[in-house]
């Protein structure tokens, strides 16, 4: 199982710690580092700073979104990264949701699947160095003048993976990209949710493309599992109950198909009336334990085979420590769970 680190958004401004979790990682053989956005700093600043004190280790972002940039913006800050980082950044692109795209950007929210299948076309059009013209629902490029891009990309393979939990952008993600980002990927109930529309989407698959990579966001705890499942709970109740509005809040919505219909609306219900700490302690343990790594390092092995099984590729973690020794520890402790 490849291990990736989540880096937390709403401190990236801490450079120099930043820098101390992607050192650690790099030096335990972790493969990839990623970052996100919401309406945090930037996510390919950050990725540009650690990718000038890393060697080896991959660098993605989960994700960029897809709303605030044009498809050429992507690709070349994206070619960019990737020739800084000597061929170790991954395109990590969603669509996020409505709250930010409208009310932090300001632009409409409209097709998300439509614009993300497009933007991936235009971005592997730009990055083949070649003219660049397409006509599409959304976007229409090189209708009077077909440009390229003017530098040399480093690679014109360069990785494009894809954040989606809806039925139609998994789909679309098993047809065109070359890696899958879920959230909150349910080791006893992926098969069944995920599986027929990843199979879809495989069927329409270029044999030009390799393997589609799965690698889910999992909330990660190394030690005595009373102690991590209240920790995580944190995490998984706070986006069941509060990441979105009551009408488009995309994580209780996947947990409902995951069987806990009763479960998602009330806990929605009580963080959206104010009640937040109580919504977040109504959190079931058992979906909190089938989203996360939690335990001492028998249990987390079992866990890495358990997302294994389901069909991850990968996992990047989200990891809960206290401090930067409980940090070192817990990275060291899964590492040697997964050897």
């Amino acid at each position: 199982m490849k291990l990736g680190i989540m880096l937390n958004y709403a401190t990236v401004h801490e450079r120099d710690e930043l820098v101390a979790i992607a050192r650690e990682a790099e030096d335990l053989g972790y493969d990839s580092l990623w970052a996100s956005e919401a309406y945090s700093f930037d996510v390919f600043t950050t990725l540009t700073h650690l990718a000038c004190h890393t060697k080896t280790i991959k660098l993605g972002t989960n994700i960029a979104q897809l709303f605030s940039r044009t498809p050429a913006a992507l690709a070349t800050t994206a070619a960019s990264l990737d020739q800084i980082s000597d061929g170790r950044f991954i395109l990590g692109i969603g669509a996020s949701g409505p709250q930010v795209i409208e009310d932090w950007h300001g632009v409409p929210y409209q097709k998300p699947v439509q614009r993300t299948r497009e933007i991936i076309d235009i971005v592997r059009q730009i990055l083949s160095g070649e003219k660049v013209k397409y006509d599409g629902e959304i976007y229409k490029v090189g209708t009077k003048k077909q440009l390229k891009i003017i530098n040399p990309v480093l690679r014109k393979d360069l990785p494009i993976y894809v954040a989606s939990l809806g039925p139609k952008n998994v789909e679309m993600t098993a047809e065109l990209a070359d890696g899958w980002l879920p959230t909150f990927f349910s080791t006893e109930h992926a098969h069944r949710v995920f599986g027929p529309m990843l199979e879809a989407g495989r069927a329409k698959r270029s044999p030009d493309l390799p393997s589609l990579e799965v690698a889910p966001f999992v909330p990660a705890f190394a030690g005595k599992f009373e102690v991590g499942i209240d920790m995580l709970r944190q995490v998984v109740g706070f986006y069941i109950g509060g990441m979105g509005s009551k009408e488009k809040n995309f994580y209780n919505q996947l947990v409902q198909r995951y069987g806990y219909v009763e479960e998602a609306q009330r806990i929605q219900e009580m963080f959206l009336g104010g009640q937040k700490q109580e919504a977040i302690a109504a959190t079931p343990d058992e979906l909190v334990d089938q989203v996360s790594l939690i335990g001492d390092e028998p249990r987390l092995r079992d866990r890495l085979q358990a997302f294994a099984d389901a069909g991850a590729t990968a996992v990047l973690l989200g990891v809960a420590a206290m401090d930067p020794a409980g940090r070192r520890e817990m990275l060291e402790t899964i590492a040697r769970a997964n050897s």
